[in-house]
Parts: structure tokens; sequence; C-alpha cells
């Protein structure tokens, strides 16, 4: 199942499991803690808590969820930063880590997480968003289990430079025109060439138009023609895959897609994938932007050099980053719609 990233408080968001950034003592904090505590009732939840007892920083405890819309709450304790040379990332990673084993061990489905140790901790949240992603993107290539970052603004998550060094020069429309002109206009003539080399002269190519080829056809009925066609997205996908030797499993969980989702794709001869699904799968496959381009084409879908969603994620594949969870935490921050899910 996926991971995804929304707009909201974790307190009313419905999952079988919600994650409380805890205090070590059961006592009621601040923030996301106390948010937890008056939705899923104080003096209820403050008795289980009790029985818990203390909690180390990096572990993880679950109580009943009370008034909540969920079967458990999960209770982390998160790291205090200090300098970063104190171990407080791997504390970090064994909040998410831990949780998500104990969600799993208790039958959960679905688990929703708030930004740990994002905010009265004083952890950087570049660096509180990043490990939560990497956790997180480790636990689901082994595990089956749809994984919600809640967080109440774009804002908090002060998404790294390092993610997002690049992509705002990138969606300057002068310098992304002109990278996607060059990609596009060489996959396409190298397309062309190889329809002239199939078909022995039925097509011929001519350039200088605005996409730099032009197809046109000569000396075939139309039956002939549509006879001749290539794959259809569905065909090619597969193709693409056995090429790599990526089996169904491996492949969905890097696609960030459900189960269910890649089983009407094997199932549907003439499936159609939504554009968020398709550059999805070219993400999985790890294609290069022309090959993305002609993946896409078969599903009559196109990237556009004047829409954000479709730069960003050009951005990331010209720069060979397949990251897919990384990808929609930088679309997620400039409002863009997820990759898969």
């Amino acid at each position: 199942m996926p991971f995804i990233i929304i707009r909201n408080d974790i307190s009313k968001v419905k999952a079988d499991a919600v994650v409380n950034s805890a205090s070590p003592e059961p006592t009621v904090g601040s923030g996301c803690d106390s948010a937890i505590y008056n939705a899923a009732g104080t003096e209820l939840l403050l008795e289980a808590r009790r029985k818990i007892g203390r909690i180390e920083q990096g572990g993880a405890a679950a109580t009943a969820a009370f008034g909540l819309n969920a079967k458990y709450i999960i209770h982390t304790v998160g790291p205090v930063w200090v300098d970063g040379d104190h171990g407080e990332t791997g504390v970090l990673k064994a909040c998410y880590e831990n949780s998500l084993r104990l969600a799993e061990k208790l039958g959960c489905e679905s688990v929703a997480f708030p930004l740990i140790s994002g905010g009265n901790c004083g952890f950087p949240k570049g660096v509180a968003v990043e490990t939560a992603v990497d956790a997180i993107g480790r636990f689901l290539l082994e595990s089956e289990m749809k994984v919600t970052l809640v967080v109440l603004s774009r804002k908090a998550l002060d998404v790294s430079e390092r993610l997002t060094s690049g992509v705002e020069h990138y969606i300057d429309e002068n310098a992304a025109n002109r990278i996607l002109s060059e990609e596009y206009a060489r996959n396409l003539n190298y397309r062309a060439a190889l329809a002239n080399r199939r078909n022995q002269g039925a097509f011929s190519v001519s350039e200088g138009d605005a996409a730099g080829t032009i197809y046109s056809l000569r000396g075939k009925t139309l039956d002939e023609i549509l006879s001749d066609k290539e794959d259809n997205f569905r065909a090619r996908l597969f193709k693409l895959m056995d090429e790599r030797k990526i089996g169904d499993v491996e492949f969905y969980k890097k696609a960030n897609v459900d189960r269910k989702v890649f089983s009407r794709v094997r199932l549907k001869q003439d499936y159609k994938p939504t554009k968020m699904t398709a550059l999805a799968f070219a993400i999985a496959l790890e294609l290069d932007l022309p090959a993305t381009a002609d993946l896409l084409a078969r599903a009559g879908l196109a990237l556009s050099p004047s829409n954000k969603f479709d730069l960003i994620v050009s951005y990331f594949i010209t720069n060979r980053v397949y990251d897919i969870n990384k990808i929609n935490l930088v679309l997620f921050n400039y409002g863009q719609p997820a990759l898969g899910c």
C-alpha cells in the first residue's frame, strides 16, 4: 500500500493506528500530544498511558484509541535535538521503525504519523522530514501497509535544500522549455527512425515543425496501418519490467501504488492509467525522459513544458533521482498531486 503526505490535524485522521509524539512520562504534553489526548479523552487515555509507564526515546507502546477514529494509539518518544552529533537521527529513525513494527504486530493495515520531533524538540525540519521519509520508505519495501504522514501545512515540512536544489531553476520557463524540447526532439527523431526501418519506407520523416518531427503515411490502407500499431501502454510496461527483471511486488512497491491497482493492470488488456500512475511506473522502472515520454504516449498522455507537476517530475528523471517518496515530498511542497497512491 502507498505512502502519502496530507495536511490535516492528526487527531482527526482515520487510520487503524494513530502515532502520538509523546512525552517520556505519562503526562499530557503540548502540540500533537495535547491534541490527541483532547480528542481521545484525556482521563481515559492518561489512565491507559500510566499503565505503560515511562517510554524511552525511540521506543513505542500502544493503548486503545478511545475517542479517536482509530483502533490504537501508538506512543513514541522522539529525541530532542542537541547538535546532530548525539545520535539524534538514529533515535528518530527508531521511532518510526518501532512504531511501524508495533502497528504490524497489532494487525494494522493503516497508520498515521505526525512529523515526530519536528516541533518543540527543536529538530531541524528538513532532517526530520528526510528521516521520516527514508524510514517509512524502507519499511514499505518489505511490508504491506498504508502509511500517512500528517502535517498541518506544507510550510511545516520545510523541505531541505538538498532535495529542492535545482528545481526552481528547472521550473524557470526558458530553461525547462529548452531541456524538454531537446529531450522530446531526440525521442521523436529516434522513434521516427525506427518506424522508417520497420516499415521499409511506409513512413517518411521531415524535421522543422514545433515538435521536431512530422509523420506522413503513404502507400498503406488504414487497416494495414492499424495492424502495424505499436505496443499499448500495458504491453510496453510488462516488456520493460521483463527487461529489468523486476517482479510485481517489488515493482508496485517502488511505484508507490496499491497491490489492487497493479492487479487491475495485470487483468485488464485495455488498462489506461492516470498520469500520476503512469509516471510512478516510469519512476519505478528508472526510465530516462525520452523513454518516459514514450511510455506515456502509449496511454495517450504527454509531459507538458508549461505544467509545474510535469516539470518537477521531469527534473528528477533528468537528474536520475528515482526515490518516489522524496519526489512526492517535493511535489507536496509545491502543492502538487503525488505520484502513485
